[in-house]
């Protein structure tokens, strides 16, 4: 049972760390792209009154689907790639 915890906690901490990895570089990849895009920064406070409104909720919802899809895309191949190496057996296994 405190392998399984230990196995538990550690995946839980690959997957917060792979979480805020590619939130980060979503974020910072959509800021380029916005900058190039639209010829200037993206907004850093939507809420503020000067931003105009077609902005701060194209950014917003730009970043939030963009980083929610790339997290969990992210997650899921960190996921996979564990499961593929727990499954397989030793290559001796099968003689013994």
């Amino acid at each position: 049972m405190a392998d399984k915890d230990k196995e538990d906690m550690s995946t839980r901490i690959v997957h917060m760390a792979t979480a805020a990895a590619t939130a980060f570089l979503a974020r910072k990849i959509l800021m380029i792209a916005w900058t190039k895009a639209t010829g200037k920064k993206p907004p850093t406070n939507p809420e503020d009154p000067r931003e105009t409104l077609a902005e701060a909720l194209g950014w917003s919802v730009l970043v939030g689907i963009t980083v929610a899809v790339v997290r969990v895309l992210a997650i899921r191949a960190v996921s996979r790639k564990a499961i593929g190496s727990t499954d397989r057996e030793p290559a001796n296994a099968a003689d013994g």
